[in-house]
């Protein structure tokens, strides 16, 4: 759920732009070829504005490479990305090269900026020695199309079963029996096993190309993106996270007691009262939605549920198609009616989420935006199914990339992911550099803003819920729904790149990978496995970013930015009362205050932007809190008397011991 941006945020997934492999050609060329070279005499102005030319024109290649790679995984897509993407870092380590001359000279603010930035612009920092960067780019490739096409098959002969990541996560979101929910998430994790060692040396090698740019690592250099030193980026994030700890430490123990009183208290939790892995709803335990049947707090007050008539719509559509040509068909041409009714209703829901922007007086998307997105997962081949959002050209190409379903989930899914594409389409018109969000956190918040506004009286007005009862049950539910994917994902979204850092500066270990994974996956969230994890297994590779090499503090970040726009946006829209009734949708002066803001993308610091949003210029948890302050009251209620929080230090065994993970705000300098 990410945007494809090369320069700002160069990753081997969907969310970035290639992966490279081949050796340079010999003629100077931003197409195809060595890099290009500075003319002699030239201004760090003029510098800027050649970079900024030959990366749009040198851009629309390396997207085409990545999107084959991701819509048609096999070995020659993969080979054609990795070609675009050594190409292209080996063209970055040049300009960063010709930068160098600039420093200390004088120069505008904005010239500064933009070389600020190019610096910056690479989550895969390319190694000098091209032997080295060749073989980073190949597997970056490597582990891109091992998740996309990962499978797991169980069984023999006839009844041998063979699930893909959309089957096993089908499993966890519908199923509550205690083990087909454990086979199936054991089952994904094994897909991500013989990454381990690709994934080792991939870390090597990023972190020499770290070095080569003047950082002490790679996690140095991630954290080195948000207009501040790396050591207060990091402060930050922890200090964020004491504000919203407290309610997330409510709503985990609220969902231990429920899962406790499902399974038994030998099977609702892991020792040190942690919740299992596996019992969540959701391959990761990121987002706790699926388990709505387990976790309501009133199931006979109004729910605002919108599966079943998302579902109902599918299956209308389908009857549609069925009833165009009645007789008997062959298994193929039902098979074909299922995928064309799965498009047209992907589309449908797509027009909705659509509908929503442009009421806020946004432009509708291009055509090209409807015959070029990958709205289901096609019947013919492997896909990379991760949602992801494309900006293809710089100039109006724009996609999404999704292997939609009719559930409650993706429907949101594609709401956030079109913040991204009205992000693309609002900054098209600046240099290339300055193409990106204020900071990658603000990317992420954008369609998740809309989807705080998708208020059950809003999912009422467009047919998707029935009418909503008033009461204080009515309440408390519906900011249940919204908790379970909101407050849920906090603290996973802290302890992945508390990994990566510990990974990136040696303080975890190769021979520690997995256990030093689930020991932050016990300190943040209070989640365990089941069963030991032992190193044989290699649990980070079987989430997206990870063998995707995307940073992920900006996630953690988006569930707070979002909330603070979302507050501000209701206040130009007018809106009087709690925070948690407001809807913007079709308030032309809310549109207009967000595509102002929109329109700046990185063309100036961060901390400028969000003023001009919310009149204030730091990240800020309050308007969380404000807006779930009736469920943490009630959470309250509900825990008084229990035992509540967790000792991390009792997760299930994995390995011999890890060493103690890095203290995130105190980096290495370099």
């Amino acid at each position: 759920m990410k945007p494809v941006r090369a320069l700002l945020a160069l990753t081997i997934t969907a969310a970035v732009i290639g992966l490279g492999g081949c050796k340079k050609e010999p003629t100077p060329t931003t197409t195809g070829g060595a890099p290009t070279t500075a003319p002699a005499g030239e201004t760090a102005d003029q510098f800027v504005a050649r970079v900024n030319d030959e990366y749009r024109k040198m851009y629309p290649e390396m997207t085409a490479a990545q999107w084959l790679s991701s819509t048609y995984i096999n070995d020659d897509s993969g080979l054609l990305a990795a070609k675009a993407n050594e190409r292209y870092l080996a063209q970055l380590k040049s300009w960063i090269d010709q930068s160098l001359k600039f420093e200390g000279q004088q120069m505008s603010p904005e010239t500064a900026r933009a070389i600020q930035l190019l610096k910056l612009g690479t989550a895969m920092p390319p190694p000098k020695d091209p032997k080295h960067l060749e073989e980073l780019t190949q597997i970056a490739a490597r582990m891109e199309q091992m998740y996309g096409a990962g499978t797991y098959c169980s069984g023999e002969g006839d009844a041998k079963q063979c699930r893909q990541l959309g089957d096993l996560e089908d499993v966890l979101r519908n199923s509550r029996d205690y083990d087909e929910q454990l086979q199936a998430w054991q089952g994904w994790h094994t897909i991500s096993k013989p990454m381990r060692q690709d994934y080792t040396r991939f870390v090597e090698l990023v972190n020499e190309g770290a070095r080569d740019m003047g950082f002490a690592d790679t996690g140095e250099l991630w954290r080195s993106g948000y207009d501040m030193s790396p050591a207060e980026i990091a402060a930050e994030s922890d200090r964020l996270w004491g504000q919203v700890k407290p309610l997330y430490e409510q709503l985990h123990c609220y969902a231990r007691t429920r899962l406790e009183a499902k399974y038994g208290n030998d099977r609702g939790h892991v020792a040190g009262n942690m919740l299992p892995a596996h019992l969540m709803g959701n391959m990761w335990q990121q987002d706790w939605g699926n388990l709505w049947d387990i976790l309501a707090p009133y199931p006979n007050a109004s729910v605002p549920e919108i599966t079943s008539a998302l579902e109902s719509q599918y299956r209308a559509t389908h009857e549609a198609q069925l009833a165009k040509n009645p007789g008997k068909r062959a298994p193929s041409e039902l098979a074909q009616i299922e995928q064309d009714a799965r498009l047209a209703s992907a589309k449908l829901m797509t027009e909705r989420a659509q509908d929503f922007y442009t009421s806020l007086g946004m432009p509708k998307l291009p055509e090209s935006y409807w015959n070029r997105t990958q709205f289901i997962k096609p019947r013919d081949r492997d896909v990379v199914c991760h949602a992801s959002a494309w900006d293809m050209n710089m100039a109006g190409d724009v996609r999404t990339k999704m292997c939609i379903k009719p559930n409650e989930e993706d429907f949101t899914t594609i709401y956030h992911e079109l913040g991204h594409v009205y992000y693309y389409l609002a900054y098209n018109k600046l240099p290339p550099l300055f193409q990106q969000g204020a900071h990658d956190g603000f990317h992420e918040a954008i369609g998740d803003t809309i989807v705080l506004a998708m208020t059950p009286k809003y999912l009422q007005s467009i047919g998707l819920a029935g009418e909503q009862q008033v009461s204080d049950e009515a309440v408390i539910n519906a900011q249940m729904r919204m908790a379970l994917a909101k407050v849920s994902f906090l603290p996973f979204g802290l302890m992945i790149d508390r990994w990566r850092w510990g990974v990136f500066d040696g303080s975890i270990k190769p021979g520690n990978y997995n256990q030093a994974w689930w020991d932050l996956k016990a300190k943040y969230q209070g989640v365990a496995p089941s069963t030991p994890r032992g190193e044989e297994f290699f649990d980070p590779g079987a989430k997206y970013h990870v063998p995707g090499n995307t940073p992920y503090l900006r996630y953690f970040f988006s569930h707070v930015l979002q909330f603070q726009f979302y507050k501000s946006l209701c206040d130009a829209a007018g809106h009087k009362g709690p925070l948690y009734e407001c809807s913007f949708y079709g308030n032309k002066e809310a549109g207009a205050r967000f595509q102002a803001m929109l329109s700046k993308g990185a063309s100036q610091p961060w901390q400028k932007t969000l003023k001009e949003l919310t009149g204030g210029e730091k990240m800020d948890a309050s308007a969380v809190l404000e807006y779930f302050d009736p469920l943490q009251k009630w959470l309250k209620q509900q825990n008084e008397g229990k035992t509540c929080g967790w000792e991390s230090t009792a997760a299930a065994p994995a390995a011999p011991v890890a060493p103690t993970a890095p203290k995130p705000d105190v980096p290495k300098q370099g």
